[in-house]
């Protein structure tokens, strides 16, 4: 069994930051200490660098299977592993939806075959599949996914019945993607009435209004504490939504949880001007205002999970108008340096921003023996030089859709190396090939 000696690194774990040298032993970290040595093992300096838990994103949109002319899971994996992401949640809204146990599973046979990373996907409720919803297996299954907006179909599920037949039956997680679409119907139709097919997309933030989310957001929570339904709240994007979460008992002990996305917390509605659709998402990135609440609010432990909300469509799509342009964009491959950038601007902590991406969800989502740096956990861990900047431009980017919303940015750190499984998948910015990451498993 392959040996591998994490020499002199700065450990950032469980709220401390210290200097010391870590084991890997095949998959898992066998030993963390002082001048530890071992003969047989490759030994690699750390020296001046981070050594962090793998950011665990659960929330992201890989686009396999039906829509791989945006993304796929070999793509996107890689390019997660290249930004210090280690495992990721997929969601359902692939084509076709992920609404039955077997399409839930060829899922993972696919992600088996091709992923770099470690994986789980959600299993998609719609208004009439809760028989399916029910089959799944907790320990296998990171949770179930309900598109209370922003959704097509029989997945937009926005009717109280049919979400009190889910809530009240479904004992796994739950997350939610809230906004209330009969209030964004109406503000698109009158923005449209106003403006026409030339809209700017400036008004997005006031078409998918903190209002609608707020309306959604406000149901699920009152529907998870009427049937005690274990909920997360996905991408949260507005101050008014954060009065409904609680920071009075710890991560472990809530039943509900929230989550905020890199993309809320570092632009907002001044920069549509200059980045037009390419910041166009759902939940819209809103004001100033809406950032800062959401910054305290991650700071004061009301938002307990940082996430990305990978969601990549084509330069093509992107570049149509306000209408036809999808919301969405490509995220994984800067996310953990975006966080580290607002760590030097003094936003949050370094020791917070582990907590918020690596251990929180783990805590969350009850993921087996990942999260952090501990003995007999698996080795996924991601070497960062605080030292080496890393300026973001079309040419190195991974993803398959070619662009970024942070094209131009400089960043102050750059990721080093990646470990997955104790494997080293990326290193001084290559991919290396040969190995595939694995299926999550759940203590529930």
């Amino acid at each position: 069994m392959s040996k591998i000696l994490l020499k002199n690194g700065t450990i950032v774990n469980e709220g401390q930051k210290y200097v010391a040298d870590v084991l890997i032993e095949g998959q898992f970290i066998q030993k963390i200490g002082k001048n530890i040595s071992d003969e047989s093992a490759k030994v690699i300096d750390l020296y001046g660098k981070l050594l962090i838990p793998g950011m665990i994103d659960d929330q992201v949109h890989f686009r396999e299977p039906g829509l791989t002319h945006k993304a796929n899971l070999t793509t996107e994996s890689r390019a997660a592993v290249a930004g210090g992401i280690t495992t990721f949640m997929e969601m359902p809204n692939t084509v076709p939806n992920a609404l039955t146990q077997e399409l839930l599973e060829d899922k993972y046979t696919r992600a088996s075959e091709v992923s770099i990373a470690n994986y789980s996907f959600f299993m998609g409720a719609s208004n009439d599949n809760i028989d399916e919803v029910l089959k799944t297996d907790p320990k296998k299954v990171c949770g179930v996914k309900v598109f209370m907006g922003s959704s097509t179909g029989n997945m937009l599920v926005d009717n109280e019945t049919t979400l009190t037949n889910i809530f009240s039956k479904c004992k796994m997680l739950i997350a939610t993607h809230c906004e209330d679409e009969a209030t964004v119907r109406k503000n698109l139709a009158d923005y449209k009435a106003k403006y026409g097919d030339d809209m700017p997309v400036k008004y997005h933030p006031e078409i998918r209004s903190a209002e609608a989310c707020y309306i959604s957001s406000s149901l699920a929570v009152r529907l998870a504490k009427k049937y005690d339904t274990r909920l997360h709240i996905l991408h949260l994007s507005s101050a008014i939504e954060m009065d409904l979460f609680d920071n009075s008992i710890p991560l472990k002990d809530k039943k509900i949880t929230a989550e905020a996305c890199v993309h809320h917390l570092w632009f907002t509605d001044k920069d549509y001007d200059k980045k037009g659709m390419f910041i166009k998402w759902n939940p819209a990135v809103k004001s100033q205002t809406d950032q800062d609440a959401i910054w305290k609010a991650l700071n004061e432990d009301k938002i307990d999970i940082l996430a990305t909300d990978h969601a990549p469509h084509t330069l093509e799509e992107k570049t149509n108008n306000y209408f036809k342009a999808p919301s969405g964009g490509p995220l994984v491959q800067h996310a953990v340096l975006a966080i580290l950038q607002k760590v030097n601007e003094g936003k949050i902590s370094l020791e917070r921003a582990v907590e918020k991406m690596s251990h929180a969800p783990a805590i969350c989502f009850q993921v087996e023996k990942r999260g952090y740096i501990k003995e007999g956990y698996f080795a996924d861990l991601v070497v960062v030089d605080p030292n080496k900047s890393h300026t973001v431009t079309k040419e190195n980017l991974l993803y398959k859709c070619g662009w970024s919303p942070f094209e131009g940015e400089t960043f102050d750190h750059s990721i080093n190396m990646t470990f997955v499984n104790g494997n080293v998948v990326y290193k001084n910015n290559q991919i290396i090939e040969g190995n595939t990451g694995m299926r999550l498993t759940f203590e529930r």
